[in-house]
């Protein structure tokens, strides 16, 4: 290298200045080959020519497509690599990335979008998958009431993958089961009998598709069941006495697991 006085190149701050490439960067660039300056001061400080400059755009090119230093230093260095191939296979890198990206940012809406309304259905799939008792206002009111806790990030993050066939699937297994209650209950079974609690497990595993049901929070469930107008009028209509029936086996359950339903708390 020539010595110079740092008239005839620029310093690695100004560099680094004008590039936007860090410091370490060119450091580490001049350490392995890939682009070292020409010049040194009297002082032994580096010092960059113009061509040095113009080698260095390039790789600061071909680093923001996101070529790696090796291949980078190929293209420069090497005559017999194919830059256009080399060049057509990166950008189908990047092409796939973009594709990864708009997929990504896709869910991301849809994740946004399920923590803020819950259900991402029109009022008319709702209809159609819950039936015309089901009213479109009670996402907006759970994530009211509900939008602060855990359950509810849950249930949100479980239902930005769902698809309209996903909660058809779910509502017929919520069915299905409120018919094996009324049936159970018709037949008398008891609660605390081998088939109440594996009916009360069956309802865990139901409900799984909201968010994970421990045996506390479902006997608050049961309360909710039993006190609530609106789950009252559900569960009491399929059955007369039937909301106040599954709350008794849900504490049955969980009194045989060790539980007192009466200080049972939401956790």
């Amino acid at each position: 290298m020539s010595d110079a006085t740092g008239a005839d190149g620029l310093t690695v701050g100004q560099v680094s200045a004008r590039l936007g490439v860090t410091v370490r960067a060119l450091h580490h660039w001049d350490e392995i080959g890939l682009a070292r300056p020409s010049l040194r001061t009297t002082a032994g400080y580096r010092l960059y020519t113009a061509g040095d400059l113009e080698r260095l755009h390039r790789i600061v090119v071909y680093r923001e497509i996101g070529l790696g230093l090796d291949r980078i230093q190929a293209i420069l260095d090497d005559s017999t690599v194919d830059v256009p191939g080399a060049l057509r296979a990166q950008r189908a890198q990047v092409a796939e990335r973009i594709d990864r990206l708009r997929q990504l940012s896709a869910g991301l809406d849809r994740m946004i979008d399920a923590h803020e309304r819950g259900l991402l259905l029109t009022a008319e799939q709702q209809a159609a998958i819950f039936g015309p008792q089901w009213n479109p206002d009670w996402p907006a009111q759970a994530r009211q009431r509900f939008g602060d806790t855990t359950q509810w990030r849950q249930y949100a993050e479980l239902s930005a993958s769902r698809s309209p066939e996903d909660w058809q699937d779910i509502a017929d297994a919520v069915a299905g089961l409120d018919r094996a209650l009324a049936d159970a209950m018709d037949a008398g079974v008891t609660p605390g009998s081998r088939e109440a609690n594996q009916l009360v497990e069956r309802h865990r595993e139901v409900f799984a598709s909201y968010f994970p049901l421990t045996r506390q929070m479902q006997v608050c469930l049961g309360r909710m069941y039993e006190a609530d107008p609106g789950f009252a009028a559900h569960y009491d209509g399929i059955r007369a006495g039937l909301a106040t029936w599954f709350r008794r086996i849900i504490d049955a359950c969980a009194h045989a697991h060790g539980i007192d339903p009466d200080t049972a708390t939401w956790q």
